[in-house]
């Protein structure tokens, strides 16, 4: 279980459970997350899983995770496990592993028995007959010409469904609930299609499958659920959940209360846009870091803390809203702000020549690994004749208040002295590619010259110690806010060409190199960058930023 320490936040959920615990409704909060295994869970599900694991926990209650596997089309085992191990990656353990599919016997016999009591009948309609007698939001559906068959024959039909004697969409079965509702849900909903399709874990044992209003609210009671919590597109359901469990025999009736979704800007929260995505190829898969997905979240960098943290700022509300992104951002800017070890890397080297240290020597300066945190203790850092700064940090003729490197001017290397650049070097095209400087002995910490003030300070990294890097440098994926707004437009044209660069050219601390996958930092004036799981595979350092040190968006969008 996580270790969040803070209060919790009080919000129009909670304020339920606290009255339903204290008028003595419920003497145990039981809730569930109940996610269809048809994919990868996004930032948005983050949501619902501390909301209900969270809401569970803080009043001694349990949750369950319960896959609701109903459409054996899309689903898979593959997609269960990664849902699994992102609900234990937030810190979140479960109760007990539920599937719909375990009650698809039971789900069956409270079919039966809405059938037997002339509540639900079998149409043989097809799919485009049953969507045009719906009606609209204006107009009344009509009946089909099969609502009154027979109990008899119902039963009949409906059995031989069940075994398998129909074609896929020969036949439907359908609560018996009232056209005319202004409520469309309540319109004779289907409760069963046929599927001739195995189920990865019922195998050929079920011809039919129970569709996801009927499975839902029945397998709540099943388990006892006390608090049904969904997100807003579920407020017109609600009705219908309400109505199976009152037409069926079931001690548990479990309350149904809905909140807004969590959106973010500059990215897209539907699970079958995300799929879209990658089999497209427009990204590099559900993990891709560029992905608002939990495991491209985790490959980026982001941690499970820095998450838990967003979802409880931004609380529990009733109405939809979206989220900008550089809120989520400066979630895991802080966390890493506070517990990132700080290194440094040159992601654009340019070499840089100390002409007055000794040639063929190096030594092993001391830097704390975080400034604020002496706990976390010191790195050693190399440092030789040659070493690697930044091209951006020298400028043969640069403009006013430019604080770094430049001809006759100085700077002071983080942790180590001031430099003095005495000469350049060009090649045949006129660039720069080599500086040569002094550094001043007495500049060191310690000594006399240590206190001499310097406007610029710039990290580096030994040319002879320092270890070559991939760098991926990571963007937004999409160069507008809402890429889902103009209706008229493929949201796929709002794709962010520039949402990855990859430098190889890169030099890191050694330290850097024996990173395990997961493994953070600071790369000091940089931004925040995670070892990257490919690294096992190629031996090379292979790091992804996760954020920059500063939200470089923010001046764009006022």
């Amino acid at each position: 279980m996580n270790n969040d320490s803070t209060p919790p936040v009080s919000h129009f959920i909670r304020n339920i459970v606290v009255r339903d615990l204290e008028s003595g409704k419920h003497d145990k909060i039981v809730t569930r997350f109940p996610p269809e295994p048809n994919g990868h869970l996004h930032i948005g599900h983050a949501k619902s899983i501390c909301l209900n694991f969270g809401i569970a926990a803080e009043f001694g209650g349990t949750t369950n995770l319960r896959f609701d596997d109903t459409n054996p089309l899309k689903e898979s085992e593959d997609f269960a496990q990664a849902i699994m191990n992102d609900v234990r990656w937030l810190g979140f353990k479960w109760s007990e592993l539920r599937h719909a599919s375990d009650y698809f016997q039971q789900l069956y016999d409270h079919a039966v028995y809405l059938v037997r009591n002339g509540r639900a009948y079998v149409d043989s309609q097809d799919a485009e007959q049953i969507r045009t007698s719906r009606g609209t939001l204006k107009e009344p559906g009509t009946d089909s010409p099969f609502r009154d068959r027979s109990v008899e024959e119902n039963l009949v039909l409906f059995e031989k469904m069940k075994i398998g004697k129909f074609a896929d969409g020969e036949h439907v079965l359908r609560a018996r609930i009232d056209m005319a509702s202004p409520n469309i849900n309540l319109r004779d909903p289907v409760i069963y299609r046929i599927r001739k399709v195995p189920h990865h874990r019922t195998g050929d044992s079920w011809n039919i499958y129970p569709m996801y209003d009927w499975a839902h609210g029945i397998s709540d009671a099943i388990e006892g659920v006390t608090h049904s919590l969904c997100t807003l597109e579920f407020e017109d359901h609600r009705p219908l959940y309400d109505w199976f469990l009152e037409n069926i025999q079931t001690a548990c009736h479990p309350q149904q209360i809905e909140f807004a979704r969590g959106n973010l800007d500059f990215t897209v929260m539907s699970k079958r846009k995300l799929r879209q995505l990658v089999e497209e190829g427009h990204v590099a898969g559900w993990d891709d870091p560029r992905m608002p997905t939990i495991a491209g979240l985790r490959r980026r960098g982001y941690t499970a803390r820095a998450i838990r943290a967003f979802w409880k700022q931004a609380g529990v509300a009733k109405s939809e809203s979206i989220i900008p992104m550089g809120v989520l951002e400066n979630a895991i800017r802080n966390d890493m702000n506070e517990n990132a070890p700080r290194v440094m890397a040159v992601l654009d080297p340019i070499k840089v020549v100390l002409d007055n240290y000794p040639e063929g020597e190096s030594e092993w300066l001391q830097a704390p690994s975080h400034p604020q945190k002496p706990e976390m203790g010191e790195r050693s850092v190399p440092l030789s004749r040659e070493i690697w700064i930044e091209r951006g940090d020298f400028m043969e003729d640069p403009p006013r208040k430019f604080f770094r490197l430049r001809p006759g001017g100085e700077v002071r290397l983080r942790n180590a002295f001031i430099i003095k650049c005495t000469d350049i070097r060009k090649n045949a095209a006129g660039e720069v590619v080599e500086v040569h400087c002094e550094y001043d002995p007495q500049s060191r910490s310690g000594l006399p010259g240590a206190a001499r003030k310097i406007k610029g300070t710039i990290h580096w990294v030994s040319a002879e110690h320092g270890v070559g890097a991939e760098i991926r440098l990571y963007d937004r994926l999409f160069n507008v806010a809402t890429p889902l707004a103009d209706k008229d437009r493929d949201y796929r044209e709002f794709l962010n060409p520039d949402s990855l660069h990859t430098l190889t050219s890169a030099v890191v601390e050694p330290a850097v190199a024996q990173g395990k996958p997961g493994d953070f930092y600071q790369f000091e004036r940089v931004g925040y960058f995670c070892v990257d799981q490919e690294s096992k595979a190629t031996g090379l350092p292979i790091l992804n930023r996760t954020v920059s040190l500063r939200d470089s968006w923010a001046k764009l969008n006022r």
